[in-house]
């Protein structure tokens, strides 16, 4: 018996609207194929305050909050930045709801050196108005910018070695956390991949730390990014973040929200194409000719500027790895859909959006990362996608880029990809080199642009999907270009793709299409 969110096409289904960056567009899959949708939304904690305040009162392997805290102290609160949730979510973020709680219970055990930092790593700087969404006005207008501000990792005077694993992997992380009485990190869960070690090993660390295990050896040896047991970059983190927490007093909030990306206008866009009314399917032909008439920054602003009702399904505080197990399952309970049998040829649009491109384009080596990295990663147990298999993937590919944001990203793609994919070329030959780049440096601490190594950790995120792959297939590339600069094929429409996959397939091949977003993990047995 199939599950209810895998769906098997036969002659009266109707064609699947699917995500070409920022326009929706409209295919005929072929009888047989099998498109995998999220399971609805879990329903959210009824009063999320009191949840807070009985995880913090009753934590994992630890003593409670309160227990931890004495007059004089130096308390160091370090929170998850802009790259999740997508899209940002309604205020109160649960971001604010938990520092809320936590600064008023700090202030009533006469805790007053409390400084809040917001765990970048490498990411952008968040600008100001994005730090008042997430922590809201009466936190921002008391802590901001003094006391609540950017981790820089280039800041040398502000990093401080904490120790070596028994591997050789160098633990440096941000000095005012590394030099207080207490750390207490506030993680909200999107996917799998986040929180527990991550959060202080990675969010408060450096160029130093991210190199052990930000590489493409590391990066080859992981077998889906979502699953940390069969992560070699996740064994790493939790190599480097126990090592971390041997130094650190740390205390862990993690927090769960449900997949509820859409709110009442949109919120069909979630649904089996089969399932819509006719009221909302008007508004899915009207949203489709809207999208196809103006401008892109008008489309981009259509979705990224409105804020997703997602809903906070849990909230686990204690010691790191026994929250972690807890944050694991009930984020296992919203995303799996069983799915039995790989694909020879798995389809998927590239929405528009990612972890690195809020408030700004997605660019062409992030619809990369999107495509090889993060959805064909999306699976536990074995890939959705047969070794040697043909990714087909729905995106203009448009050779466009933020100044602000992607500045280190234009030279990588137009300089060094044109001389070599090899991404142990990349690392070898390139990597050092443009951490030290001063003007690049300069960009990133002091305006809002992403570290100079980030392009190459995008290309390696991707590393794992390439050696994969058999043949990645575009269709609605608005150039060649790109696309061949990516090592990838071109198709004009859907049909055109699929017979060129059928090429290198078995005859009657599984065809498997992602309907993402929201956001899903298929649970495969091959």
């Amino acid at each position: 018996m199939s599950h209810p969110c895998v769906v098997t096409l036969d002659s009266r289904s109707a064609p699947r609207v699917l995500f070409s960056g920022d326009q929706l567009v409209e295919v005929d899959l072929p009888t047989g194929t099998r498109v995998l949708y999220a399971k609805p939304p879990i329903e959210p904690l009824k009063d999320v305050d009191a949840a807070i305040r009985y995880a913090i009162n009753h934590p994992y392997n630890s003593e409670p909050l309160y227990a931890k805290l004495r007059p004089g102290m130096k308390v160091t609160i370090a929170v998850d930045d802009i790259s999740l949730p997508l899209p940002q979510m309604k205020r109160p973020d649960i971001r604010e709801r938990v520092l809320t709680i936590v600064l008023d219970l700090l202030a009533d055990y006469g805790v007053d050196d409390v400084e809040i930092i917001i765990a970048t790593s490498v990411h952008r700087r968040m600008k100001d108005w994005e730090v008042r969404h997430i922590v809201g006005d009466r936190i921002f207008n008391a802590y901001w910018p003094k006391r609540l501000y950017n981790h820089d990792a280039e800041n040398v005077a502000n990093m401080k070695y904490v120790g070596t694993t028994d591997v050789g992997e160098e633990v440096e992380l941000n000095k005012r956390a590394v030099d207080s009485d207490l750390v207490i990190y506030v993680n909200l869960n999107l996917v799998p991949m986040d929180g527990g070690h991550k959060s202080v090993a990675v969010g408060l660390c450096g160029y130093r730390s991210l190199r052990a295990h930000h590489n493409p050896r590391v990066m080859r040896d992981c077998y889906s990014y979502m699953d940390p047991k069969s992560s070699a970059l996740h064994t790493s983190v939790e190599r480097m973040g126990r090592l971390a927490n041997k130094k650190l007093n740390v205390f862990t909030i993690e927090t769960t929200i449900n997949n509820r990306m859409f709110d009442r206008p949109l919120e069909f866009l979630a649904k089996n194409e089969d399932d819509l009314s006719a009221g909302e399917k008007s508004a899915l032909r009207a949203l489709r000719f809207t999208l196809s008439k103006v401008p892109q920054p008008a489309r981009q602003a259509i979705f990224q500027r409105v804020p997703s009702p997602f809903g906070v399904t849990g909230v686990f505080a204690g010691e790191t790895e026994a929250v972690h197990e807890h944050t694991l399952k009930r984020s296992f309970d919203q995303y799996l859909v069983p799915v039995s049998g790989q694909a020879d040829i798995l389809i998927t649009g590239i929405p528009y959006i990612s972890p690195y491109n809020v408030n700004s384009f997605l660019n062409p080596l992030l619809v990369q990362v999107m495509a090889n990295g993060y959805l064909f990663n999306l699976y536990r147990g074995a890939p959705m996608l047969k070794k040697g298999g043909t990714m087909i993937i729905l995106h203009p590919c448009t050779d466009l880029f933020d100044n602000e944001h992607h500045a280190p990203y234009i030279e990588f793609v137009h300089r060094l990809l044109p001389e070599t994919r090899d991404a142990m070329e990349l690392h070898k030959r390139y990597e050092k080199k443009f951490s030290e780049n001063p003007a690049y440096i300069e960009m990133y601490r002091f305006g809002h642009a992403y570290h100079p190594t980030h392009p190459f950790f995008m290309w390696y995120w991707g590393e794992a999907g390439r050696q994969h792959i058999g043949r990645m297939i575009v269709v609605g590339a608005d150039n060649e270009y790109i696309p061949q600069l990516l090592g990838w094929e071109t198709a004009r429409t859907m049909d055109e793709a699929l017979r060129m996959a059928k090429q290198s397939a078995p005859p009657a091949p599984e065809i498997l299409a992602l309907h993402t977003p929201p956001i899903f993990m298929a649970d495969v047995t091959a």
